[in-house]
Order: structure tokens, then C-alpha cells, then sequence
């Protein structure tokens, strides 16, 4: 976030930068996250030769490149982009947009409270890294659970309720998903009812909002259960609820059930 960014970046640091202009041996792009001017070498775009650097980047383009060396008494960063992994350049982004939306949601809590951001964010920021990491990663839990856990992490109550109020609205909390595989029989007349009936209630059991379930024909007598849930424990308590009614049902019913955790 741009209150607590060093001014230049470290040798090895990751940097999300934009494409200024292109020439015959680099090009000058501009580093989003400092607003410093940096030089990706032809030598440094990919391990093989290079035609065309314009195959390669283009101006106007965003970019994840590796910073080789900065000297701050010229101004000049050399930059690299074949040194740069999938997985990084991956990682790279998605903790760019992670910044962004945090910065977003203190931003509104700053106008929402007529507080200075800079003001907002010492009196936050730091305190909610401590306790979760990140910044964003502690907006995310205040969206699943309210204000608690910040105010946990020592945030002023008004300042917590209000920060968990906007990340409840604009952060979509990631699903977990745990599944496996019922079996029932039933060798009575109408087995298939009793059956269908037990789906259903699988279906219909009792879980937490925002948790979702789905039941289906595997080839009978299996049948599969998913459910997604907003964390790992709360979606292993739903499966386990959700496939014991089925199995109650069916039992009840006279026929038989078991279930097949991850199948």
C-alpha cells in the first residue's frame, strides 16, 4: 500500500510495472508501485534470442518483472523478465489486487468517517498486519465475521465496525468445497421413493448461510454430495450433517446408507 512502501525497491523484489516506451535494446517502463522509471534490457526479456522485443512487450502493457540492481544516486533500476517464474508472476498480481482492494476499502472508511486516510491507516494498518499478515488478508476475515476480529487486533470500535461494514460489501469471501460419495439401497416396492426422499432431505438439512449443496447420481446406488462453505471446518461440519440426515432417512425407511468421504 502506498502510505508504507519504501521509496525504491530491493535487488530480487517483485515489481507490477507499466510500458512506457520501446526501443532496438529494452524497454522503459515505470515501476506502478514507486512511480520510478526502470530499463527491462533485451538480454533480460527471454533466455533465447530475441527478433523482436515487440513480441515480447508492447506499450501500454503491465508486466511482473524481477529487479536486478537500483542505484538510487542515478535514479536507475535494471529490471528482468525472463528470471520472473509463472508461479511468481501469478503471485505477483493477485497481491497487487489483494493492495488495491484494501487500499479501496480503507479509502471509503476514511471518507465514510471524515478521517485523513494517512490518519485512518496509522491508526489501523499496522495493527491489522500484525495480527493477520496483511492488511487485506484481515479485511477478508472482518467480511466472513464481522468487526470482532479487528477490534481483537486493538482497532477503536467505530473504526472496526466500520472497516468490517465495507469489506462485507466488497470483498466476496473465497468458497471451500469438500465433497464424497453417498450409497443407499433400499429393497423395498418403492425403494427408489425412499431413496429420492433421502436425496431431498441431503438436500433440504439444516447449514449455514452463504453454504451451498449439491447432490447428485453418480450411477446408483452412489450418489455425490458437495457442499461449499466460507472455511474448511465449516464445510466438513456441513458435509458431515448433510450426509448423516441422508442416512437417517434411509435408515428410517428400512433401507441402508453409507458414505464415502472424498469420492
Amino acid at each position: 500500500m502506498a502510505t508504507k512502501k519504501a521509496e525504491w525497491p530491493e535487488p530480487g523484489d517483485l515489481v507490477l510495472a507499466s510500458v512506457q516506451r520501446i526501443t532496438d535494446y529494452g524497454a522503459y517502463v515505470t515501476l506502478d508501485e514507486y512511480g520510478k522509471e526502470g530499463l527491462l534490457h533485451v538480454s533480460e526479456v527471454t533466455s533465447g534470442w530475441v527478433r523482436n522485443i515487440r513480441t515480447f512487450v508492447r506499450e501500454g502493457q503491465k508486466i511482473v518483472l524481477k529487479v536486478l540492481r537500483v542505484d538510487m544516486t542515478k535514479g536507475h533500476v535494471d529490471l528482468s523478465l525472463r528470471r520472473v517464474s509463472r508461479l511468481e508472476r501469478r503471485e505477483k498480481v493477485l497481491a497487487s489486487k489483494m493492495e488495491l482492494k484494501a487500499e479501496s476499502i480503507l479509502r471509503s472508511v476514511s471518507e465514510k468517517l471524515k478521517m485523513p486516510f494517512e490518519e485512518l491507516y496509522a491508526k489501523t494498518g499496522a495493527l491489522i498486519e500484525e495480527k493477520f499478515g496483511g492488511v487485506y488478508e484481515g479485511l477478508e476475515k472482518a467480511a466472513r465475521e464481522g468487526p470482532e476480529p479487528l477490534k481483537e487486533a486493538g482497532l477503536a470500535e467505530d473504526m472496526a465496525s466500520a472497516l468490517a461494514e465495507v469489506a462485507k460489501e466488497k470483498i466476496r469471501a473465497p468458497m471451500v468445497k469438500v465433497k464424497g460419495a453417498l450409497e443407499l439401497h433400499c429393497m423395498k416396492p418403492n425403494g427408489i421413493v425412499y431413496i429420492k426422499e433421502a436425496l431431498q432431505s441431503a438436500q433440504e438439512a439444516e447449514k449455514p448461510r452463504n453454504a451451498k449443496v449439491r447432490v447428485y447420481a453418480i450411477a446408483a446406488p452412489k450418489y455425490a454430495v458437495e457442499v461449499w462453505a466460507e472455511d474448511w471446518k465449516e464445510a466438513e461440519k456441513t458435509l458431515q450433517a448433510v450426509t448423516e440426515t441422508a442416512i437417517k432417512t434411509i435408515t428410517k425407511a428400512g433401507g441402508t446408507g453409507a458414505f464415502h468421504k472424498g469420492k
